[in-house]
């Protein structure tokens, strides 16, 4: 089951070098005239870092293709970003990543000094427009010639910054129980593929929005009320 990660020195140097190999990422993407920006996931932007057990740590980014219309093939888009992504792994010291169905993920990462858990990053290209974001899905067969690449829309993903803006500062702590709820149910379904860190923290604070809008989560003064429910907020 998926708990918080409480090593905050860790997180930090970890993530400090996780996202400086995906900066180089969006400066070497510029040789192949692919224009992209770096988007940290809420996960990790909001001090939400999750671990499965004792397994690895994903740091996850979302690496934005603001002329992503410019390829009439997605196939195409990846396999220049795979072939830039791997030039950048290998001038850092580490091996090629791997072409996974929603994100192109490194091996895994450890420190020899020091926090000795294994991370390591995924990378999910998106493209976003009016109805929102859009993540670049490769969709594997078992056979190339017959594998698909396509945008698949996250759903209720086009006004997530006015969401959270809404709903900050007060209601962060039940969107981080809802994210965890959430990560820990799809972790208990087999073969569930589709829904990486990004979507469940997408899914989590539309769920606390809804219920914030519809009444049934109130916050005054420092105190939360779920429907009949009421508990203090601990600062």
């Amino acid at each position: 089951m998926y708990h918080w990660v409480e090593d905050k020195d860790f997180l930090a140097r970890a993530y400090h070098d996780c996202a400086d190999i995906v900066n180089q990422l969006v400066q070497e993407l510029k040789n192949y005239e692919i224009e992209a920006r770096m988007n940290v996931v809420g996960s990790k932007k909001r001090n939400m870092m999750t671990q499965n057990a004792n397994e690895p740590i994903d740091f996850d980014f979302n690496l934005l293709i603001l002329n992503a219309d410019d390829y009439t093939r997605a196939s195409d888009l990846k396999e220049d970003v795979r072939e830039a992504y791997n030039a950048v792994l290998n001038r850092n010291g580490w091996a090629d990543c791997d072409d996974s169905t929603s994100a192109l993920t490194t091996k895994q990462m450890v420190y020899k000094k020091g926090n000795k858990t294994p991370f390591s990053i995924d990378v999910c290209i998106v493209k976003k427009d009016g109805y929102g974001l859009h993540r670049l899905i490769h969709h594997k067969t078992g056979f190339v010639n017959t594998d698909q690449w396509y945008w698949n829309q996250v759903p209720n993903s086009h006004d997530l910054r006015e969401k959270e803006a809404y709903l900050k500062p007060d209601y962060w702590l039940e969107i981080r129980d809802a994210y965890l709820d959430k990560k820990n149910m799809y972790l208990r379904r087999l073969y569930d593929n589709d829904h990486p860190s990004f979507i469940c923290y997408v899914e989590a604070v539309n769920e606390v929005y809804n219920k914030v809008r519809g009444g049934a989560l109130q916050h005054s003064n420092g105190w939360t009320s779920l429907t009949s429910i009421c508990y203090h907020r601990i600062n």
